[in-house]
């Protein structure tokens, strides 16, 4: 039962997420006319919203209230946010409306994941059997929005982006596990401060983390230009659907197997692992510039973003008590999957103008000094 839950709820979310994260950038340059600097810029600007509001707003709301609670508050918030794009014509509106949605909405992701890791010591699911039913919304996602759009244009984004909100709305009012209810994750016995400080003192930790927001933020060039690329090479709508599921086709089957394959596997080899992968990656669109070089190397998404992403879940759950998982998920949140995203976004944004190629090869700036912290560090910090 308390992996229905999970798995319904990452679904929902990740179905939302799957329309954000590919397809809003090009979405502001398609209906609301933006140039793909602007575009970048806004998304980029929101990501700083983002970072800070997932590094503060959620510790303090999730200490105050139940998690479950936060997350329908923060659903409902997201939806009535999103109805302002519609009337919003101006760049300076555009990028008040986009600040706003991600005070609100990215902090729906920490809560998932804090959720996820408190089932993981309280109640022994399988964390990434769960995971692969986000993985899966995510894919829907993408698929329906490519057949939408191919259909009545880019316009079906914001739309198919509502009736998702309302469907992860729905999903919050399932039963609930009692692990979460008896034992809230949100709320540590000391103040958010203390917890921070704490986790910053541990070296182990802090490497973990920097490793992290070095691995997951070599993605700002793919989640926020991928599709506006795809677009420049003459992809049709529906196709571009297709190829961005590639990756996530392989991150679910990464996600079936990952307790079985690296379930012995240390985090530290796990990075080296996602480090290389997402390396390869990046070079090999640079290098060759077609559509049939970026679908291939969707393939390796298993291993710059699922292997990453399972490494830091594995150590966070290991190592950690219950106590600081919220802060541990908030930094996370915060740092890997917003600020350094939104910094090389506006470096994205700027080198796609020069070259698109350039926007992807730039994300080894954070992929190359990653393997070589865990290299010098691994045995250290023993992780």
């Amino acid at each position: 039962m308390n992996s229905r839950w999970l798995s319904l709820n990452f679904f929902a979310f990740f179905f939302t997420w799957g329309i954000f994260l590919p397809y809003w950038t090009g979405w502001l340059v398609s209906e609301k006319g933006l140039t793909v600097f602007e575009a970048g810029a806004v998304m980029g600007a929101g990501m700083f919203i983002r970072a800070f509001s997932t590094l503060f707003l959620f510790p303090a709301a999730a200490r105050r209230f139940p998690i479950t609670g936060v997350m329908k508050a923060g659903v409902v918030l997201s939806f009535i946010i999103a109805l302002l794009y519609i009337p919003s014509g101006s760049y300076t509106a555009i990028l008040i409306i986009t600040c706003m949605f991600n005070v609100v909405y990215p902090n729906l992701l920490p809560a998932m994941e804090t959720s996820a890791s408190v089932l993981i010591q309280k109640d022994n699911i399988n964390y990434s059997r769960s995971r692969a039913f986000g993985s899966a919304g995510y894919m829907v996602a993408v698929l329906i929005i490519g057949a939408a759009t191919a259909l009545f244009g880019n316009e079906a984004i914001l739309w198919t982006m509502f009736a998702g909100l309302l469907f992860m709305l729905a999903a919050q009012y399932t039963a609930v596990p009692a692990s979460l209810s008896r034992d809230e994750p949100g709320k540590p016995a000391e103040k958010r401060s203390g917890a921070f400080r704490e986790l910053i003192r541990d070296r182990g930790f802090l490497t973990v983390l920097i490793v992290s927001v070095l691995l997951q933020g070599a993605h700002a060039a793919y989640y926020n230009y991928g599709f506006v690329y795809l677009e420049d090479l003459g992809v049709a709508s529906f196709t571009i659907g297709l190829v961005l599921n590639v990756a996530i086709l392989f991150e679910i089957l990464f996600f079936g197997v990952a307790d079985r394959l690296f379930g012995k596997m240390t985090a530290s080899r796990m990075f080296l692992l996602a480090a290389a992968g997402s390396t390869l990656r990046w070079v090999l669109i640079f290098l060759v510039p077609t559509v049939w070089m970026f679908t291939l190397t969707q393939v390796l998404h298993a291993a710059s973003f699922g292997i990453a992403h399972v490494a830091f879940i594995r150590y966070i759950s290991e190592k950690l008590p219950t106590r600081l998982i919220a802060p541990a998920q908030a930094l996370y949140a915060a740092f890997a999957m917003s600020l350094s995203t939104a910094f090389l976004t506006l470096l994205g944004g700027a080198l796609y103008e020069v070259k698109p190629g350039l926007s992807f090869l730039s994300m080894v700036i954070c992929t190359v000094p990653a393997a070589l912290i865990v290299y010098v560090t691994r045995k250290r910090h023993a992780y």
